[in-house]
């Protein structure tokens, strides 16, 4: 009860109380009710999660400050006009930080993830706006106490240094993000990609998916028909998201709106409790899991069987995975159902109480044998099978590893068949796409032999082995396992030399691996910066963003910064941030930044071939993104005396 009276007095801060007669002091506590409200936020987004935390620390560090003026009194406040604007400005500074962080809270997680760089932009405006309000305020006038002085001088000086810091650890997932929204090929790799974003968002459990349908309901509301495709993008990927979960449910924009259409209409008018809450569908074998809620037991046991262990309603860890027919709730559901003349779906009388039928648990049990199998064709089409099987859905795969299928596949890695390997390490890359599968094909030894057939396979084998090295290295174990088993070498020859395909998911695999330090100085020594020249003079290849992701990671360090900074490559840059797409621009601008923020000779290089206008121009007419690097290089140019 206390939380919400704080957090009402916290809301009506922003109206003014000079109706009320309390002058400036009632603006004092105006401004500490805000303090004390954004103090109670909870939830914030994990993008913005660390930033958040901090900015609340160092607006706490006020109170004191504010606690003194409001101390000395009406009658000395109003007798100062000067003083009184001060107190304005902080109190509009001290609001603008709440309605971010707020924002920060409870909007959208894959909007703020997307605008993770506006967001921040955001936040430095803020920073700048109550420094400068804090700068305002005579001090000496008010007689505030030397301790409390230092106290904000320290605010000051955090408030400086925040805006200052460079945010780079979202690079990983603003790349997840554009492979996940770009159009070429959809192959199961990039179904790995949505369960890491899932999981980095913190969008995998149902409760928190229905929770972002609303925060994403209201961002379309408030922003009416803007940024359609970025609205349609958000959109698609919670539905993504939902299949992941289990949830059955569709997505589709409605006008300017976004709303759900769930696949059995009829399901509306059925009571609420009669429905599970995983697929809003009317349960026909409801189960009680631990936390006591109930479900339908075919969907519970598939999301146990994707290695959930919360209850998808509470977000409770489950004190067991035990399933109890809830045979009370059946008779009233088959009741209503008789006296509606409203007809249950048929349940299969195949599927097994896990929701997975007998005859394709007998299938995957006979396959697995078969792997092991002397004769050659009944090896391979075991192989081929399986693979077939692990690509089709989540659930296949987790029982190819329950019945022991990964370790008798990854020593037919070895086979010396180019067809046993092609069809192998086809079948390990759509295991893999499974968390805990992506540990058991490490465990068992699979990367050596992964990287072998990388080198020396089919092109089919050598593209799909690339997959393979990306899905698994999105575990930070597997990142220093691959780079230590030489596999980074022969993912710069395919960059280099490979098909459109090859290309594309060597670069991929090449990203990721780039965010351990090591994996950077083996890339470089192994060529990679030839190669990703080469993809930004090749604009058929349709890469360029490609390339220059990975060049913005290798730019932060030093012997890829030495490499980078040639005049060709400078020259090249500028010629993509005057011709390119908008996110060949962004991406450009970038690196550009990251260059000079290290080496100024690089920022007068790019001013004699003549990025200067195009900079000027792009933070009239660019993207949000673009206009805000084009004013940080001009920034720095500044700072330097380089503009012109």
């Amino acid at each position: 009860m206390e939380r919400q009276r704080v957090m009402e007095r916290g809301e009506k801060a922003g109206v003014s109380s000079s109706s009320n007669g309390g002058g400036e002091v009632d603006v004092v506590v105006e401004m500490m009710d805000v303090i004390e409200a954004v103090g109670l936020y909870v939830g914030y987004r994990r993008t913005q999660r660390k930033e958040c935390l901090n900015f609340v620390r160092r607006l706490k560090l006020l109170l004191p400050l504010l606690e003194e003026i409001k101390e000395i009194g009406n009658y000395k406040l109003v007798s100062s006009e000067g003083l009184k604007t001060s107190l304005d400005n902080l109190k509009k500074a001290l609001l603008g930080a709440k309605k971010l962080l707020k924002k920060c809270s409870c909007g959208s997680k894959i909007y703020l993830a997307m605008e993770s760089e506006a967001v921040m932009s955001s936040f430095h405006a803020v920073y700048e706006k109550l420094n400068q309000a804090l700068d305002d305020l005579p001090y000496d006038e008010l007689g505030i106490s030397v301790e409390v002085k230092e106290q904000v001088e320290l605010t000051r000086m955090q408030l400086k240094r925040a805006k200052k810091r460079s945010d780079t650890q979202d690079i990983e997932l603003a790349m997840d993000m554009m492979v996940v929204f770009s159009k070429r090929d959809d192959r199961n790799a990039d179904s790995a990609i949505l369960e890491r974003l899932a999981i980095k968002l913190e969008l995998h459990a149902i409760p928190d998916l229905k929770a972002e349908e609303i925060a994403v309901r209201k961002l379309v509301k408030e922003r009416g028909v803007q940024n359609a495709e970025s609205i349609q993008q958000i959109n698609d990927l919670l539905g993504k998201f939902k299949q992941i979960a289990g949830v059955d449910e569709t997505i589709v924009l409605d006008g300017p709106f976004s709303s759900k259409s769930l696949q059995r209409c009829r399901s509306l008018l059925i009571p609420h409790e009669f429905l599970c809450p995983i697929t809003l569908e009317i349960m026909v074998d409801p189960v009680i899991v631990a936390t006591g809620q109930t479900y339908e037991r075919e969907s519970i046991q598939k999301w146990l069987n994707s290695n959930h262990r919360t209850c998808p309603k509470t977000g409770q860890t489950l004190g067991h995975l035990s399933l109890a027919s809830n045979f009370a709730l059946r008779n009233l559901i088959q009741e209503w159902c008789e006296k509606n003349h409203y007809e249950l779906p048929k349940k299969d009388a195949c599927l097994g109480s896990d929701g997975v039928s007998a005859e394709l648990k007998e299938e995957i049990s006979s396959l697995v044998q078969n792997l092991s199998s002397c004769e050659f064709e009944v090896r391979r089409e075991a192989i081929k099978k399986i693979r077939m099987l692990a690509k089709e859905n989540p659930d296949n795969r987790i029982l190819i590893a329950s019945y022991g299928g990964i370790p008798p596949l990854v020593q037919l890695l070895s086979y010396q068949d180019p067809n046993i390997q092609e069809h192998t390490v086809t079948a390990l890359l759509n295991l893999s796409i499974d968390e805990t599968n992506k540990i058991l094909v490490a465990r068992e030894g699979a990367i050596p032999a992964i990287v072998e057939i990388l080198q020396h396979g089919t092109n089919e084998a050598r593209e799909n082995s690339a997959a393979a090295l990306f899905s698994l290295s999105m575990l930070d174990e597997n990142k220093v396992l691959i780079g230590a088993s030489n596999g980074i070498r022969p993912l710069v020859h395919l960059l280099q030399y490979g098909t459109i395909r090859g290309k594309k998911d060597a670069a991929t695999a090449l990203f990721n691996l780039s965010f351990n330090q090591t994996n950077k100085s083996r890339a470089i020594k192994a060529g990679i910066i030839p190669a990703l020249l080469h993809l930004l003079e090749e604009k058929n290849l349709g890469m360029i963003d490609e390339a220059l992701s990975i060049f913005l990671l290798l730019a932060s360090h030093p012997q890829g910064r030495n490499e980078i900074g040639k005049l060709s490559f400078i020259k090249t840059l500028v010629e993509i941030i005057r011709n390119g797409t908008p996110k060949n621009k962004e991406c450009a601008l970038s690196v550009l930044l990251q260059l000079g923020l290290h080496n100024s000779s690089i920022i007068l290089a790019a001013l004699q071939y003549g990025v200067y206008e195009h900079l000027v121009e792009l933070t009239k007419s660019g993207t949000n993104r673009a206009q805000r690097k084009a004013n940080s290089i001009l920034q720095h140019m500044s700072k330097y005396g380089h503009i012109p």
